[in-house]
């Protein structure tokens, strides 16, 4: 469980976080090395911590700190007599400690296991997966979701977005200040220190631009001619925020179907607080006349479904002609379809009817930010995105022969 301080009036919250808890402590059981991936300030200190806590002995290096960068100047020698678990965070600060590792986890048995934390997912992927390959594990950590946090919070957690500082700040104003210093902390001293030199009022604009272009295809050369940048600079600068997980590049499915189809990637906001943020957006009636509110609501409920269900195999799916869908998973051979739908009474739409027949989808749902459940055809139910939190949803396994999908239960099928 999740322990975060309300530094306003030092009240205690706690916020239970079982699900990551239970997928990290088994990938330390299984491998060597489990590399816990995601944006600074989502938890994966905290969660790191109370792993060390449950496993006894437990030996914790923090990059960030001048002492641990020392004791690690000679990582060989330091960490070849450790035991138990070896904590090390922000990890991507010291490339050259992959290739120490290697040697360490193939003692056996081996002496010592290994629980590395990240924040630049390009960097850190291609290090571990270059000199640790088949002796990692990788867990993404996201920032609450809403089976953490409960469908009571839902409106709060789409406001303030996932950042647990964010989240359980004192009021609005407070989340406000606090996502406007973390933008700027993460341009003008996170991205140096990942060694990525890039203006940081430059990257600020162009992250505002993407704001407005949030759930839609991403279109280069369009991006380019707004910042009056060119392509390639438009597509590093999107790596750049993509590999610092502040955006999601869902990229598109293709079928063998006589339909010219979209084949770009769509960019998403992993995180709402800071999507309303860039758009000037402080109070939840705001939020609902703004003329982006319904690529709010599915950047949302977006990130809810991918954080219960996995991201691996996510797609979206479009044509030409207008077909689409917003979200296929594939799991177990089998397909998945989600519309996020943002109206009170959602019901079946011609793209949908496309969709089901062109993709074989085995069930399609309607996401949507209501309370009642119903079908409006054989394979598709509009389903409340709240239910995550209910103890309906379940959660997915990636056993086909244990899978247990979200809203199966409790005659929503």
């Amino acid at each position: 469980m999740l322990k975060i301080i309300r530094y306003n009036d030092n009240m205690q919250h706690t916020i239970k976080r079982l699900r990551l808890e239970k997928r990290i402590s088994s990938c330390i059981k299984e491998s060597p090395v489990t590399v816990l991936l995601g944006a600074r300030q989502t938890g994966k200190t905290t969660l790191a911590r109370l792993m060390a806590e449950k496993y006894g002995k437990a030996e914790i290096f923090d990059l960030e700190e001048a002492a641990s960068r020392r004791a690690l100047e000679n990582p060989e020698t330091a960490l070849s007599g450790l035991r138990g678990l070896v904590v090390i965070d922000e990890v991507q600060r010291l490339p050259g400690l992959f290739e120490v590792l290697r040697p360490l986890c193939d003692n056996h048995p081996a002496r010592a296991r290994f629980l590395l934390l990240g924040s630049a997912s390009l960097t850190l992927v291609k290090g571990v997966s270059e000199s640790l390959a088949g002796r990692a594990i990788f867990v993404k950590i996201p920032g609450f979701s809403l089976d953490e946090i409960g469908a009571e919070n839902m409106d709060r957690l789409w406001l303030r977005g996932a950042f647990p500082r964010a989240y359980l700040a004192a009021d609005t104003g407070a989340a406000i200040r606090w996502l406007d210093g973390f933008v700027s902390t993460f341009l003008e001293r996170d991205l140096p220190q990942m060694g990525i030199k890039v203006p940081a009022g430059a990257l600020r604009r162009f992250w505002m631009m993407l704001a407005h272009y949030h759930g839609q295809i991403c279109n280069f050369s369009e991006l380019a001619r707004a910042m009056d940048i060119s392509s390639n600079t438009a597509r590093s600068y999107l790596d750049i925020l993509s590999g610092a997980f502040m955006l999601r590049m869902l990229p598109p499915w293709h079928e063998n179907i006589k339909k010219r189809q979209i084949k770009a990637p769509k960019a998403y906001f992993r995180d709402s607080g800071l999507l309303h943020l860039l758009l000037g957006v402080q109070t939840m009636r705001q939020l609902r006349s703004h003329p982006r509110y319904g690529a709010a609501w599915e950047g949302f409920a977006l990130e809810q479904i991918l954080a219960v269900c996995g991201g691996e195999d996510a797609y979206f799916w479009s044509t030409q002609r207008g077909a689409e869908l917003d979200l296929l998973l594939i799991r177990g051979g089998k397909r998945y379809g989600f519309e996020f739908k943002s109206s009170e009474a959602p019901a079946m739409t011609r793209s949908m009817y496309i969709a089901l027949e062109d993709l074989k989808l085995d069930s399609l749902r309607i996401i949507y930010p209501g309370t009642k459940v119903y079908k409006v055809h054989d394979k598709v139910t509009v389903v409340p995105l709240g239910m995550l939190s209910d103890g309906k949803a379940g959660s997915i396994n990636l056993n086909p022969a244990q899978s247990n999908f979200p809203w199966r239960s409790k005659g929503t099928e």
